[in-house]
C-alpha cells in the first residue's frame, strides 16, 4: 500500500535530512532540505525504486544528460531510493549507464521522507518513481508519480523547471501547456476567460 503524503503541492515541505553517496566528490555525506533553502537553491527528488534494477539506471542516466542545465536553473539534484549510501557508491561506480552521474544520491533505507512524499510502498519497501520540485522558500510546486514499470523523462523536468524559475520571477503569469522560455505566457484575468487562443496568437 502506497502511503499517504504528508507534502502536498503548494504547502511547504517540513525539513529533511538523510545520508548520500555524492559521486562529485567520491564520498558520503548529508543532506537537508534547509540547508538547501539556506542557499537559494530548488531542490528537485528524483525518488527511483532500487539499485542494481532495470528501468533506474536509465532513468539516472537521462536525469545525468539533464544535471547541467537543472544546475544552472539554480537546481540541487537529489536521487533518492530506500538503498543505503554503501550500495549507492557500488552500482554508481559498476554500473555503466551511471558513469556521467554527479549529482547526489541520497539513502532512505527507513523510508521516512519517502513516506513524507507518498511515494513509499509499504508492501515492497520501496519507493515509486516520484518526482518533486521544491522552491526555495520550501514551497512544494510539482508532484509526479509513475509505478514502478513506467520510466521518466528529464527534458520534461527541465522544462518544469524552466516554467517554475520563471514564474517565481513574474508571479502575476501563468505558463500554458509546453511553455518553453521566450514564449508567450498568460496573464490571468476577465479579459481572457474565454479568449486565450486569441491572446496566445497575437
Amino acid at each position: 500500500m502506497q502511503s499517504a503524503p504528508a507534502a502536498s503541492v503548494g504547502a511547504i515541505v517540513p525539513d529533511f535530512e538523510m545520508e548520500t553517496y555524492e559521486p562529485a566528490q567520491g564520498d558520503f555525506g548529508k543532506v537537508s532540505l534547509a540547508d538547501i533553502k539556506k542557499a537559494g537553491k530548488w531542490a528537485i527528488l528524483v525518488f527511483y525504486p532500487a539499485d542494481f534494477t532495470f528501468v533506474c539506471p536509465t532513468e539516472l542516466a537521462d536525469l545525468a544528460d539533464q544535471q547541467g542545465k537543472l544546475a544552472a536553473l539554480g537546481a540541487h539534484v537529489i536521487a533518492v531510493s530506500t538503498d543505503t549510501k554503501f550500495a549507492h557508491m557500488v552500482w554508481r561506480n559498476t554500473e555503466g549507464l551511471l558513469k556521467n552521474v554527479k549529482y547526489t544520491l541520497a539513502a532512505d533505507p527507513t523510508g521516512t521522507v519517502s513516506r513524507l512524499f507518498g511515494v513509499y510502498d509499504a508492501g515492497t519497501g520501496l519507493a515509486l518513481r516520484g518526482t518533486f520540485i521544491i522552491n526555495p522558500e520550501g514551497k512544494l510546486v510539482s508532484s509526479e508519480v509513475n509505478f514502478y514499470n513506467v520510466g521518466r523523462d528529464a527534458a520534461e523536468l527541465v522544462r518544469k523547471m524552466e516554467a517554475n524559475v520563471h514564474l517565481m520571477q513574474n508571479p502575476a503569469e501563468a505558463c500554458p501547456a509546453k511553455w518553453t522560455p521566450g514564449a508567450k505566457t498568460l496573464k490571468p484575468g476577465k479579459d481572457i476567460v474565454g479568449n486565450v487562443a486569441s491572446v496566445l496568437m497575437n
